[in-house]
């Protein structure tokens, strides 16, 4: 029987919180949707105190940020984005599309389409967060869509040179300056000066993920990726207290709304991995935002065994999941609801955010559950298509559907079935009929 050490916020408090985020949300695209640009320059100014005519950059403006960094800061982003490019290809020649006679004279196939226009929001109000740039345009453009739109918002009063020059790099179409719920609700919606999308992608707060949710029909979306979790899953052979700490609060950092739990067998370890908390506390530079997250969302958890820290890891389904243990490849084998896996000591969640090539949009909100994260496939349709070649083909096809449809009460859909076995079998059926028994 597991043992809670520490626990975060409760549900209802929770759900209070998430029902003042859908207000919010709900009543600023109403907003952007009436009044366009006029409500989009607005809440920039409300929001992010951030106004100017035309919240696109410009190819000059764009050339200026590139300037501003040094030549090591633009290799160290081409090296990561060498990295997230070579996963995604391998994902989408992984992709086949497919063509089959499943009868004589029958063809189905699939065919895997991009869309036309993708959304990027890439967050950056408290930190210049770069690498979500990466994810998400390259990921896009290895995909095969033709526009690529980013949006991220202003860095202490101006575009974060650093971003612009991730999302110049990694192929972006149209490059604005825009922050929060006034760019997802444009890149959806639509305003009199930027065209909609047909999908929206990327990470964002409480708000944004709010905001991707209730535009999702209108467009599509990756995933509902909200603030930032993570689980550490650890015993005492695979790590220590100052790891499985600065795993944690190396995420928590994200947001004050960032859970971080720590999921152990060992009650020694756990209590270790407190007091080191508390110390690295004392002196990281982000640690106002990363206490709060801890002192709110953070958990330690103590199970019985491995197959109990499984069950509890599948029940939580957490973004991010680091496991430090004497055997993680146990983990890889067995949970089932996880964003992303970090195995072993060597690796960790930063490099999965930052530059080791894997996806760092990922599922939140027990999302895991069912999708996982953002890659080549989520900017693509698989369409389906048929060919029926000959006569004998449509007739033995045509019979069967139309006793089908005769079973449902269909009698036009019949009638689709029945004009082909006259026409191409020659057989007599009465309009809107029940074929003969064959």
């Amino acid at each position: 029987m597991a043992r809670y050490l520490k626990t975060g916020i409760d549900d209802s408090a929770a759900a209070a919180v998430d029902a003042n985020v859908r207000a919010t949300v709900e009543t600023i695209l109403d907003d952007i949707a009436a009044r366009g640009d006029a409500a989009v320059r607005d809440l920039s100014i409300r929001f992010d105190k951030w106004d100017r005519e035309d919240y696109r950059l410009s190819p000059s403006e764009i050339q200026a940020c590139l300037d501003q960094l040094t030549k090591q800061d633009i290799h160290d982003i081409e090296f990561a984005q060498t990295q997230v490019r070579n996963f995604a290809r391998f994902q989408r020649d992984s992709m086949k599309d497919v063509e089959v006679e499943t009868l004589p004279g029958v063809i189905l196939g699939h065919k895997h389409l991009p869309v036309n226009a993708a959304g990027c929001y890439v967050p950056g109000g408290k930190y210049p967060l770069l690498a979500s740039a990466h994810m998400s345009v390259i990921t896009a453009k290895v995909a095969g869509v033709p526009r690529v739109v980013t949006c991220a918002p202003p860095f202490m009063g101006k575009p974060a040179p650093a971003i612009v020059a991730a999302q110049a790099l990694a192929g972006a179409d149209e490059i604005w300056c825009l922050g929060g719920i006034q760019a997802v609700g444009a890149m959806a919606i639509g305003t009199q000066s930027m065209a909609p999308v047909d999908m929206l992608v990327g990470p964002g707060n409480a708000f944004v993920a709010e905001a991707k949710r209730q535009l999702f029909g209108r467009v599509g979306i990756d995933l509902f990726a909200g603030p930032t979790e993570t689980l550490v899953i650890a015993d005492e052979i695979g790590a220590d207290g100052e790891l499985c700490a600065t795993d944690l609060l190396g995420q928590a950092e994200h947001g004050p709304d960032s859970p971080a739990i720590l999921l152990t067998t060992s009650e020694a370890l756990a209590r270790d991995t407190m007091r080191e908390i508390d110390r690295l506390l004392t002196i990281l530079p982000t640690a106002d935002i990363a206490r709060r997250a801890w002192d709110v969302y953070g958990q330690v958890i103590v199970a019985e065994d491995d197959a109990e820290m499984v069950r509890i890891a599948d029940a939580i389904a957490s973004e991010h999941v680091q496991v430090m243990t004497r055997d993680p490849d146990y983990f890889l084998a067995n949970m089932t609801n996880y964003g992303a896996l970090f195995l072993g000591a060597r690796t960790n969640v930063s490099y999965g955010d930052k530059v080791i090539g894997t996806n760092h949009t990922l599922p939140t909100k027990k999302a895991a559950r069912y999708t996982g994260g953002l890659w080549v496939g989520k900017f693509i349709k698989t369409c389906t298509y048929q060919k029926v070649l000959t006569d004998e083909a449509s007739t033995l096809v045509g019979e069967y559907c139309s006793r089908l449809c005769a079973l449902e009460g269909f009698a036009g859909h019949g009638e689709q079935a029945n004009i082909r076995v006259r026409r191409f079998g020659g057989r007599n059926i009465p309009y809107a009929g029940r074929a003969e028994a064959a």
